[in-house]
């Protein structure tokens, strides 16, 4: 079994540490993320620079671009034809990628560049504001990676799954969850810089909204890691016939 690595929060972090450490007893691991913390990237490409490569460690690379940078020239040109991993894992992220949070993650980005390369991929993220019980998450990947590999789910697997900040005797199990959605975020941050310009910062998210029992929120509120299975097709399928009557007395073009 062939694992290919990222993150959004840089080559050096102890999340992707961690999981590198604990799928080592599975399989041959290869390491492509970005060269420095790339959060909030959300699905970026790098059109309008060039991508430079570092070996860092023996199959281990950072990149100057963002985590979809990383696996998409991973699995498109940095990787050898017959060196194609079977699976893309994105994480341990530094906080939760819950409800919305999946539009802007970086995290979640990695791992969906991966699926649409068409490879099962896995985002995993540790909740909390500073979380530190990156241990709890190691145990809970290598429990879930050995169940995937004695029994596999379908080739188009794409699981965000969050993990509680807690130590790993205090989890109350895993749940299958759907996507909760938060309230609106905190208004931006208005400062100053030294020549008294304005500058600003993006505020906080918001807190849950959608939150109420089977979201991710409630999850990990209740101390439960929560499993999200995922789709790329955005679009509203059951709007489709509102929308073409909408359409039918607009001149045809």
């Amino acid at each position: 079994m062939h694992f290919l690595l990222s993150n959004d929060d840089g080559y050096q972090a102890v999340g992707l540490d961690i999981l590198r450490r604990e799928l080592q007893a599975f399989g041959r691991i290869t390491v492509v993320a970005p060269d420095r913390n790339r959060s909030g990237a959300s699905n970026s490409l790098t059109l309008d620079a060039p991508l430079y490569t570092t070996q860092v460690a023996d199959r281990f690379f950072h990149i100057n671009g963002t985590p979809t940078d990383c696996v998409h020239l991973a699995i498109t040109g940095l990787l050898a034809e017959d060196d194609m991993p079977d699976m893309v894992l994105s994480g341990v992220n530094h906080g939760a990628n819950l409800g919305d949070d999946v539009l802007y993650s970086g995290t979640v980005a990695a791992a969906m560049e991966g699926r649409f390369l068409g490879r099962p991929a896995i985002a995993l993220s540790l909740a909390g504001n500073n979380p530190t019980h990156y241990e709890t998450a190691g145990t809970v990947v290598a429990n879930l990676v050995g169940k995937l590999l004695a029994d596999p789910l379908d080739n188009d697997l794409l699981l965000n799954i969050n993990i509680p900040d807690v130590p790993f005797e205090q989890l109350d199990g895993m749940v299958v969850t759907r996507l909760g959605q938060r309230h609106k975020s905190e208004p931006m941050v208005r400062m100053a810089d030294p020549n008294n310009r304005p500058i600003y910062w993006v505020g906080p998210v918001g807190a849950g909204a959608d939150a109420g029992p089977g979201t991710d929120f409630h999850a990990i509120a209740a101390n439960k890691v929560s499993i999200t299975p995922l789709r790329v097709d955005l679009t509203r399928h059951e709007a489709l016939p509102r929308v073409r009557e909408w359409l039918d007395d607009v001149l045809a073009v």
